[in-house]
């Protein structure tokens, strides 16, 4: 079964379709970058453009970077514009590709979700964080491979900043900081984390997964297991198009599954 899943981020809007089965996408994702200011209708054309793309007419997740309550009103919008807060992303995208169902869910919650079930997070009991680093910090919390929604845990406080002031992928960019500098930095946030949840595992998402190689050995003093996540920068499109098949087929298989692709929902 095939569902399409959108990742939105500070810097780029990417999707695919998905093959749920797999856990993987069934083409070659497609990326526009996200336009600053990254207002909800240049937002929305960027969506339309990347689904558009393919020729989708199924249903489509979607991620973004915010608290998303009732899976479709953003409360909060650290890197994108303050005219995203109390909007009904939801009724938004589903206008701009033409009335396609649509679900939305937080960027980190969506990537915490397909890691849990196909990456580094499948089979793991007890409390499990999984981190993005990119634009910001984004966090999915689990506690018995249960989603605890919402978290964002990015914007606990670090030595009088968001910690995602100084310990995301874009800071380290900014102000040019070697692995070593910027791994202690992570280092720190992860001690408070561990004081705070006591997790059996970190997993570290976003584009810096594909360089676990870099700094996770620099990383010295905390007790949780820390790993690089499987899926990397494609898990927040695979956690979009799960769950919105879940809001679509109640996610069966089988029957109700081929249901869905028949009326349009693989390409």
């Amino acid at each position: 079964m095939q569902i399409f899943g959108v990742d939105i981020g500070g810097s780029g809007i990417k999707g695919a379709p998905v093959d749920l089965d797999r856990g993987d996408l069934a083409q070659e994702r497609c990326k526009v970058f996200t336009p600053h200011p990254a207002t909800p209708d240049g937002v929305a054309d960027g969506v339309r453009e990347v689904v558009e793309h393919f020729g989708w007419r199924g249903p489509v997740g979607l991620t973004f970077p915010g608290v998303i309550t009732g899976g479709a009103i953003v409360r909060t919008a650290a890197n994108v514009d303050k005219g995203w807060i109390d909007m009904d992303a939801r009724a938004l995208f589903s206008d701009r590709l033409g009335g396609l169902p649509v679900t939305v869910i937080n960027d980190a919650d969506a990537a915490g979700v397909a890691e849990m079930r196909f990456g580094a997070g499948r089979g793991r009991r007890g409390t499990v964080i999984v981190l993005t680093f990119g634009t910001g910090i984004g966090s999915a919390l689990f506690v018995d491979g249960a989603l605890v929604p919402n978290t964002e845990l990015g914007h606990l406080e670090l030595h009088g900043h968001d910690a995602e002031k100084r310990a995301s992928s874009k800071v380290k960019e900014d102000e040019d900081l070697s692995w070593e500098r910027w791994a202690r930095r992570v280092q720190k946030y992860l001690a408070h984390l561990e004081m705070l949840f006591s997790p059996e595992l970190f997993i570290f998402g976003g584009g810096v997964s594909r360089k676990a190689d870099r700094f996770l050995h620099l990383i010295e003093g905390i007790k949780a297991e820390i790993v690089p996540a499987q899926l990397q920068n494609n898990a927040g499109i695979v956690g979009a198009a799960m769950l919105a098949s879940k809001d679509a087929y109640g996610g069966l298989s089988g029957q109700s599954a081929q249901r869905g692709q028949d009326a349009g929902g693989d390409r």
